[in-house]
């Protein structure tokens, strides 16, 4: 490569990924490229507040689009880094360049736009742009028409689990969700593609693998399904841990549920439901009721210590008081570990949005109400474990506090010195759990390594 394409004060660049574990995949897609293509990674872990202001770095923000919000924080954080290092180039990529991209095209901060339709072609647009040959600010076109996955990310540099995207867009059109908008029509990688990645994670020393994507209950390869895919990484692979992100009610087969007998299949569901009300659920476009909601929770529970994670949405748009207590009711009644409670946010370009609307502080109360029962039943939870002993994945955190990850997705604490932890990072130890800390936020399980 010709050194004067990409100058000594051009090629530092760092990347700074928001939202889902499919976009750290695609931080880790971005990064490599990069790398492939002459640029050097800088520091994986910045503080935007305190940018050494000397430096001139390329930053990629890989930006999610999931709510407003997210794209408000994307535009914050432009500002944030153009106020400390002025000279820099920042570059907008991910679901908000897709979606918002009028949001980043008349930012001056921001120098290039480069939506999910172009994502792949970041490094040679990045070239083109320093040898001054650019037209324009802005990269992107339809979606729905990009085939490409980029089946080759997968890892952000110092991340200890390696996220693997197994597949990418999504068919169904949910009233509340932009996210078919921002990536597109489900489209999945090869078993085999999968398989040899996997295998390739297992040579570089990795104990875990993240199976995620959009909507990885649409993988689909050549009429094999999700369930073939798990079943083909045990068989075919030595990974000590596999873990799947989020999974609907109706994806729940008896032969999956089969596969947990496997201890290399981590004991963890994260479900999305959304809501546990028929009605609402129907306004909502899911394709199940609130009795397979309910029948999915019972089945699951049945595997040995399950951790059961749902997403729920307080105060969707025409939800009555009355839908709203039955979500309530159903989901005290089921079995499952912890909610993750997010009030209804408006997002504009979907059906949702131009609903007969739920008003804001009743949103609030009813978040606040599915969080106090999440609280209360994830601390009962957590005080069962003690005494527990766990496989457990030493994880390599900012923190200086080591903290480490059971199969079954517990957090625990580890009272272990920094030379200890560094000896330590990446490997998976015994532990027995030993207490629970309560004194911050929800709890913290603490142990010892045997």
């Amino acid at each position: 490569m010709d050194q004067n394409l990409v100058t000594s004060q051009q090629n530092d660049f760092v990347v700074h990924t928001f939202g889902c574990k499919v976009n750290t995949y695609d931080g880790g897609l971005i990064q490599k490229n990069m790398a492939t293509n002459g640029f050097k990674l800088g520091i994986s872990r910045l503080s935007l507040d305190n940018l050494d202001k000397a430096k001139t770095q390329i930053h990629i923000l890989n930006t999610c689009a999931v709510t407003a919000e997210a794209t408000k924080e994307a535009v914050k954080t432009i500002r944030k880094i153009k106020a400390q290092q002025p000279f820099s180039t920042i570059v907008v990529t991910g679901c908000a360049a897709q979606v918002d991209t009028g949001a980043f095209e008349n930012l001056p901060g921001a120098d290039l736009v480069i939506a999910n339709s172009h994502k792949g072609l970041l490094p040679d647009l990045l070239k083109k742009h320093f040898r001054g040959e650019l037209q324009q600010k802005t990269f992107k076109s339809n979606i729905f028409k990009k085939e490409e996955l980029e089946a080759d990310g997968g890892e952000e540099a110092s991340h200890t689990r390696t996220f693997l995207k197994i597949q990418d867009g999504c068919n169904s059109f949910c009233s509340f969700c932009i996210i078919p908008y921002a990536r597109g029509k489900s489209r999945s990688i090869s078993i085999a593609h999968i398989v040899e990645k996997v295998n390739q994670v297992v040579a570089e020393g990795k104990k875990e693998v993240v199976l995620t994507g959009v909507h990885i209950g649409d993988y689909e390869d050549n009429g094999k399904n999700m369930d073939d895919l798990v079943e083909a990484v045990l068989a075919r692979t030595t990974i000590s841990r596999v873990r799947l992100s989020s999974l609907e009610p109706i994806e729940i087969s008896d032969r999956l549920l089969a596969m947990y007998e496997n201890p290399r299949l981590c004991a963890h569901f994260h479900m999305s439901i959304q809501a546990a009300d028929t009605e609402t659920l129907h306004q909502m476009k899911r394709k199940y009721s609130e009795n397979e909601v309910e029948a999915a929770l019972h089945k699951i529970s049945k595997v040995k210590d399950v951790f059961v994670g749902m997403d729920v949405i307080a105060g969707f748009p025409s939800e009555t008081e009355e839908q709203f207590e039955n979500t309530y009711k159903r989901l005290s009644e089921t079995p499952w570990t912890r909610l993750h409670v997010f009030p209804y946010s408006e997002r504009s370009g979907t059906r949702a949005a131009i609903m007969d609307q739920v008003p804001h502080h009743v949103r609030k109360e009813r978040a606040a109400r599915l969080r106090e029962l999440s609280l209360h039943r994830f601390q009962a939870e957590a005080l069962k474990q003690v005494g527990n002993v766990h496989q457990t994945l030493i994880l390599n955190k900012a923190s200086r506090k080591a903290e480490g990850l059971t199969r079954n997705y517990w957090p625990v604490r580890l009272n272990l010195s920094e030379e200890k932890l560094k000896e330590l990072s990446g490997r998976e130890v015994q532990v027995k759990i030993t207490g629970v800390n309560f004194e911050t936020g929800e709890g913290q399980l603490e142990g010892v390594i045997l």
